[in-house]
């Protein structure tokens, strides 16, 4: 889409008022764009009384070429010439310097599934006054999910600073515990949320934030609070590492498959190769040592360099847990190797399986012998968005640095100060992450018993949507050990597949459109996250409302027995 100031200077004979003089031919009027004949009504490119300045046909620019008369052409005899991507001067588009062909093209080939075509087609949908319900991203207060009062609170005060803190009769309507965070909070600030704080962020948050991974991983090494940099959510830490590790198409970094698409469209973006490694299904989504070490070779066989390697736990959008010996084997396999190990621990309070608690690269490390705890390089990234706290609008999160060279680190300081801070917000949104109300605490009772319900609630979820779906003819679905997802296999017929072909999708792409169609439910492919050949997927967050997860297993339930029959 094009603002109507933008799209009515489209046609090189028309122009506009206010760029061509008031003298500028009337709308329609001996118009010679060659776009005019070849796009639809309502786009700016069709050059009519009836045509609509505030929407774009985007698909104008890549259509095929047609013949031109008049002046565009180069005479008055005509002519023909492309005007498609390739062409700058389509259709009198000389003064873009933002244009399909000269945006970068990294960014052109960098692609991110999760508000992809299907998205597009739901937010359509949603226009038209069709019920849609997202379950593609993990949202949860999108789907209902309330934050913790204690939360809200400390924040509400913190964003209202003295005209709250000021103010008695509110001070005493609220907890004592909750009036002191805020008013420690605001103290260690320059000004309150809208001051700029030091680019790893504030030092009293990051002292929170080492207790909480001192305490959380059990080991008698103190977390330093040097090691830690706030971040708005953890994208944005993962998008400062990846700008660090990657040099140049030679370089390469070892990902998951399945994978979160956040790392192969940074990967693109920053100009390097992405290195996919397989899960087995078979096992759980477990990793094979031997995958890794293929994919190390296969890659250096290439010229490329591996030069990190990210796991992503519990998993997204698999919803493994590793165990401590399977990340102290990851651990091993980074110091022969030299790579950076990426930890997407942003789930570690999503756990749903008594028996598969977390643990954390951290603490697996530090219990490794002194060669590959004291050589391997980790970075571990954590945010209020996921976890129990459902924060995603707050973009709150942070990275901690393990065994990184100060140089490098002084280097990625210098990288942080760039954006001078991550917004405050997010960063106290962190600290009330990882300090919470404590026995004994005014809020702690209340707080406990939020806790309590929500973790109850995802847990029955989980639980359920992996039996339903497992119980489905055509479809397998492991069950979901953390994280906020279930990924079942569908088992398409060979002339489903077909189908798709024709319609040029990939099978899963084209059963989640159908999906979508047929029930207002937005689902992702597994082709979006990378998966072996010749199997489809698709993923569903756990979290819609409770009173409504039978709705939704109902309604995938009979699409899916509809499209199998329609397919077999």
């Amino acid at each position: 889409r094009q603002p109507a100031s933008i799209a009515r200077h489209c046609c090189p004979t028309r122009g506009a008022e206010g760029l061509w003089g008031a003298s500028a031919p009337p709308l329609g009027a001996g118009c010679t764009c060659a776009r005019a004949a070849a796009v639809p009504r309502g786009c700016p490119h069709f050059h009519s009384p009836a045509q609509s300045a505030s929407e774009c046909c985007t698909a104008a620019r890549a259509l095929p070429a047609r013949p031109m008369a008049g002046p565009a052409a180069g005479g008055e005899g005509g002519g023909s010439r492309a005007y498609g991507a390739q062409d700058d001067n389509a259709c009198g588009d000389t003064w873009h310097t933002l244009y399909p062909a000269t945006i970068n093209p990294l960014l052109r080939s960098m692609q991110y599934a999760m508000r992809g075509e299907i998205y597009l087609k739901a937010q359509a949908m949603k226009a038209a006054g069709r019920d849609v319900m997202y379950l593609n991203l993990g949202n949860p207060q999108s789907l209902g999910q309330k934050p913790f009062t204690f939360n809200r609170q400390v924040l509400a005060l913190c964003v209202g600073g003295e005209a709250l803190l000021g103010d008695e009769a509110v001070c005493a309507a609220l907890p004592a515990d909750v009036v002191a965070r805020a008013r420690e909070l605001l103290k260690s600030t320059s000004g309150g949320v809208g001051s700029y704080t030091d680019s790893r962020g504030l030092r009293a948050v990051r002292d929170h934030v080492a207790e909480f991974i001192t305490a959380r991983d059990g080991t008698s090494e103190r977390c330093c609070p040097e090691s830690i940099y706030l971040s708005d959510g953890a994208s944005g830490a993962v998008n400062m590492c990846l700008t660090a590790v990657i040099r140049g198409r030679q370089d390469g970094v070892l990902v998951p498959v399945p994978q979160y698409p956040l790392y192969s469209a940074l990967i693109e973006l920053h100009g390097g190769q992405f290195l996919g490694y397989e899960l087995d299904e078979s096992h759980a989504w477990g990793f094979n040592m031997e995958v890794l070490e293929e994919s190390v070779r296969a890659a250096r066989a290439k010229g490329i360099t591996p030069r990190a390697l990210v796991f992503i736990n519990p998993g997204n959008p698999t919803g493994q847990c590793l165990s401590k010996g399977e990340l102290q084997q990851l651990a091993a396999f980074a110091r022969r190797e030299k790579l950076v190990l990426m930890a997407d621990e942003v789930y570690q309070s999503n756990v749903w399986t008594p028996e598969r608690d977390f643990v954390s690269m951290r603490g697996a490390l530090l219990s490794c012998e002194p060669d590959v705890r004291d050589h391997v390089e980790l970075i571990s990234f954590h945010t209020v968005s996921k976890g129990l706290q459902g924060e995603c609008g707050l973009r709150g999160g942070y990275m901690q640095l393990t065994n990184i060279h100060s140089e490098a680190e002084g280097l990625l300081y210098k990288l942080a100060s760039v954006t001078l801070c991550a917004n405050v917000v997010g960063q106290l949104a962190v600290d009330v992450m990882v300090k919470p109300p404590l026995e004994g605490e005014p809020s702690y009772e209340l707080f406990a018993e939020e806790q309590s319900a929500l973790r109850g609630s995802l847990e029955r979820k989980a639980r359920r949507m992996s039996a339903a779906f497992d119980a489905l003819d055509g479809m397998h679905c492991n069950s979901s050990e953390g994280a906020l997802y279930v990924f079942p296999r569908l088992d398409l017929s060979p002339r489903a597949v077909a189908a798709a072909q024709e319609a040029e999708r990939a099978a899963d792409l084209f059963y989640c459109l159908e999906l979508l169609e047929a029930t207002g439910l937005v689902l992702v492919p597994g082709s979006g996250f990378g998966q072996k050949d010749g199997t489809w997927h698709m993923r569903t967050t756990i979290l819609p409302p409770e009173e409504r997860v039978e709705e939704v297993i109902t309604k995938v339930s009979d699409f899916h027995n509809s499209f199998m029959a329609k397919y077999s």
